[in-house]
């Protein structure tokens, strides 16, 4: 059977920390920035841990067992 292929639009998004788990940037970041505020805007600084039921998904997206 063929080695599965990394979804590489999945790689770009999702990241894995050295334990396993995966991480992901926080959604809102991309445009209107002037409209939220600069409190707003703190907040979605830095990444985040996936959902627990989506890890499973994007796991296997990222070509993982």
């Amino acid at each position: 059977m063929p080695k599965m292929k990394t979804h590489k639009g999945t790689a770009k998004r999702f990241s894995r920390t050295g334990s396993g788990k995966l991480r992901r940037g926080r959604s809102g970041r991309g445009h209107l920035k002037l409209a939220k505020g600069k409190n707003s805007y703190r907040r979605l600084k830095g990444d985040t841990d996936v959902a627990k039921a989506d890890a499973p998904r994007i796991d296997k997206l990222l070509g993982g067992k």
